[in-house]
C-alpha cells in the first residue's frame, strides 16, 4: 500500500495481550513478523513489520496509568477502519447507537484514533491517519487479506456501518457463499459480514482478521505446536482454503489461502 486508504477500509490491526513478548515470538515464528517492545514513551507498543514494511501492532495489556487491569480484557484483535474526519465519524456513531469506548485520542504525529462498538456489540476501531496511513503490506503471505464481522442482526449493522463511513452493503455474487455480505468501498469488496447463527452458541459479536498464507495446513500444524489451537480446521471454501485458529493466549484469527480466479470452485 503506498498511499491513505479509503475511508470505510480496514487499515491496521491489532493485539493487546497480557504477555507481549510471547505474541511477538508467537507471530514472529508464523507469519515472519518483526518486532519488539517498543519505547515507554510509547507505551511499549509495538509495530510489526514484514518485508520492511508494518502490519500489525501488539501491546501488553495495560491501563492508561501503566498498571495492570482487573480483569483483563479480552486478548482479540482490533480492526481499524480508515476515516478522514475522526471526531464527525463518532458523532455519527453516537447518533446511530453507537458506542464510543474509548478515545478519541491522539498517537503522536501518526493519526488518531478511537475505539467504538457498533449497536450489536462488535468492537472496532476509527483511525484518522497523519504521518501513518496503516499496513503497508496487505494480501500476501503474513499479511492482513481480509476483515469479516459476525453479528447478531446483520440488517442492523449493515444499516450503523452505513450511516457512519462511506461503505455500502450487497449480497456476495460468489458461487457457493450464498447469504454471505459483502461490505464495498467505492463498489469494491473490503470486508465481509456473515450472521453469528453460522458460530458455536454463546460468540459475541465480533471483527474477525484474515491473513493470507502459501500453506495453510502448514500455518495451522505450526500454530497448535506453538500452544495455539484450532476453532475451525482447514477446510475448502468458495473463497479458499481456510482456518480459524487462536495464538496461545487466546486472540481469534483466520487464515486463508486464497482461491485463485482460475480455480474451479
Amino acid at each position: 500500500m503506498n498511499g491513505p486508504y479509503k475511508p470505510g477500509t480496514p487499515c491496521w490491526i491489532d493485539l493487546m495481550v497480557p504477555d507481549q513478548q510471547a505474541a511477538l515470538d508467537f507471530y514472529r515464528d508464523l507469519f515472519g513478523w518483526q518486532g519488539e517492545i517498543g519505547p515507554p514513551e510509547q507505551g511499549g507498543y509495538s509495530v510489526c513489520t514484514l518485508k520492511g514494511k508494518p502490519v500489525a501492532g501488539i501491546m501488553r495489556a495495560m491501563n492508561p496509568d501503566g498498571s495492570v487491569p482487573d480483569p483483563m480484557p479480552p486478548t482479540v484483535w482490533t480492526t481499524y477502519l480508515s476515516t478522514d474526519g475522526i471526531d464527525a465519524t463518532l458523532k455519527s456513531v453516537t447518533d446511530a447507537r453507537g458506542r464510543t469506548l474509548a478515545g478519541p485520542m491522539d498517537v503522536m504525529d501518526l493519526g488518531r484514533m478511537a475505539v467504538v462498538a457498533d449497536p450489536t456489540g462488535a468492537v472496532f476501531g476509527l483511525w484518522e491517519p497523519r504521518s501513518f496511513d496503516g499496513a503497508g503490506i496487505v494480501n500476501e503471505h503474513g499479511a492482513l487479506i481480509w476483515s469479516e464481522l459476525s453479528t447478531g442482526d446483520t440488517g442492523a449493522a449493515g444499516a450503523f456501518y452505513s450511516s457512519v463511513l462511506p461503505v455500502t452493503t450487497a449480497p456476495t455474487e460468489m458461487p457457493g457463499a450464498e447469504g454471505y455480505i459483502e461490505i464495498r468501498v467505492d463498489g469494491r469488496a473490503v470486508g465481509g459480514m456473515m450472521d453469528l447463527e453460522a458460530l458455536p452458541d454463546g460468540t459475541p459479536a465480533n471483527w474477525l482478521p484474515y491473513f493470507a498464507v502459501d500453506d495453510v495446513d502448514s500455518v495451522q500444524a505450526a500454530a497448535v505446536r506453538a500452544d495455539g489451537n484450532v476453532l475451525a480446521p482447514a477446510c475448502d471454501s468458495p473463497a479458499g482454503r481456510m482456518a480459524v485458529l487462536t495464538d496461545p493466549q487466546g486472540a481469534p484469527f483466520a487464515v486463508i489461502t486464497p482461491r485463485s480466479a482460475e480455480q474451479p470452485a
